[in-house]
Order: structure tokens, then sequence, then C-alpha cells
């Protein structure tokens, strides 16, 4: 076993990578949720754990994205009610469905979003003066994906990042380096709602979390920076490749393979 000492440079170390890996890429829990599974803590609490630290991610990466997000307020309005809605309903899924269950299930959803993630797409970039028309159907599927992806970063959240990018790189017209800041602050604020079920359903363990949110926002604060100098499809390839391991990881250790 780690000293405390030891467990709060190890937990700040982790935040740090996590929060940099978090608003690059959307992939926190590839770096720091199985490190609090190799702490010792159960499943369902290193998840609560871990969502409850990368809060401190947002109040890192929001400044940071001030340029990707200005000018961009009307997708805002609609991405960050559907968002926070979503969370709560997860969040409380949370406490219903088994841990069992819950250890089984999520490798599937990082599995498909580390697909999603690595699928070609040719997305029109909408240029100056010019007028993009969405069909009403995929509008409404988008913002159903938006719903359900707000709904399972607040069940479980890892690679939840992922799946927004893949949404938004279907549907937005900006490039990565603008839809990744709207996912940071999208997801920072249903973490938050989050945080906030959480409190009220189970004990939160602030000697982990707060050491790991440090480092959170830390890394928070570098990883927007990080993403303006990165070639998008380099950051989708990495993205990807990051979402399968964390799959294979957690099949092995759900399922004994």
């Amino acid at each position: 076993m780690f000293t405390f000492g030891e467990l709060i440079v190890i937990l700040v170390v982790v935040g740090i990578v996590a929060g940099i890996v978090s608003t690059a890429a959307g992939l926190a829990s590839l770096v720091s949720y199985p490190v609090l599974l190799a702490l010792g803590l159960p499943s369902v609490t290193a998840n609560v754990t871990n969502t409850v630290g990368l809060v401190f991610t947002s109040f890192g990466a929001v400044p940071a994205s001030r340029r990707e997000l200005r000018g961009h307020g009307q997708e805002l309005k609609t991405l960050i009610p559907l968002t926070l809605v979503g969370s709560i309903v997860g969040a409380i899924l949370l406490f219903i469905i088994p841990a069992a269950t819950f250890a089984k299930v999520v490798p599937f959803f990082i599995l498909i979003a580390g697909i999603l993630v690595l699928i070609p797409r040719h997305i029109h970039i909408k240029q100056p003066g010019e007028i993009v028309v969405t069909p009403k159907w995929m509008t409404a599927l988008a913002w159903l994906g938006i719903f359900l992806v707000g709904a399972y970063t607040g069940y479980f959240g890892a690679a939840g990042g992922v799946l927004m990018l893949s949404i938004l790189s279907f549907t937005s017209a900006a490039p990565f380096v603008v839809y990744n800041a709207q996912k940071n602050l999208a997801l920072g604020l249903a973490n938050i709602v989050s945080a906030v079920v959480y409190g009220l359903q189970t004990p939160i363990q602030w000697r982990y979390v707060l050491p790991l949110g440090i480092g959170f926002l830390i890394g928070g604060s570098l990883g927007p920076r990080i993403v303006r100098h990165l070639p998008a499809r380099l950051l989708k390839i990495v993205i990807g490749i990051g979402a399968l391991g964390l799959a294979a990881s957690l099949f092995k250790s759900a399922y004994g393979l």
C-alpha cells in the first residue's frame, strides 16, 4: 500500500495527464479510471470519484478555450440543455442498475466510441456567408444522440467525450478545435450536475477526489492549448485507438478474458 503522501503525488500526476487527455481527446478515464481501480476502489466508487474530480477539469479548460467558444452561443444553447438533462437521468440510473451490470456494460459503450471516432468523415466546413441546411430528421437524431451522451456521462463518463466528439463531427460545421471546446464546456457542466446527484446518493471519497482534481485542473488548462497545435486527424486516430485499448482492458477485467 502507498503512504498518504505517495497517494497524493500519484493522484495529482494522474490527474494532470488525464486532464490533458480529457480536454484534448475526451478520454480522461483511459488514464484515471484504471488507476482508481488499481488503488482498490470498487467500480462504482471509482466512477463517482473520477466524475467528481473531472469537475475541476472544466475550471481549467473553459477559460483556456474562450477563443474557440466565442461566436458559437447559438449551438451551445441547444448542446448544453440536452446534455444536462441527460446527465441527471444517467446519474440517477447509476444507483439503480446493479454494480455488476454496470461493470459489464461499460466496455461495450467504449468500444462503440472508439469505432465511431475512427470512421472517416467528410464534414463540410461552412464558409463565411454560406448557409448550410441540415435535414430535420438529422437534427432530431443529433439531439437524441446528445441527450444519450449526456445520460451516459452521468452514468459512467469514460469515453463520453469521444461519443460527443463523434456526434459533433457529424453535425457541426466548425473545425475540430471548436467543437472540441464545445464538448469540454457541455460535459464539464454535465459532470457538475452528476457530482451533485452523486453527493446526494453516496459518500464522496474526498481524499482521492481533491488531489485528482488538482491534477485535472492543471491538465484541463493545458489540453485546449495543445489541441490548437496538433492535426485534427492525428488526434482522432489517437482518440480512437485509446478508446479501443480502454475497452479491451475493461472487457478483460469484467469478463475475465
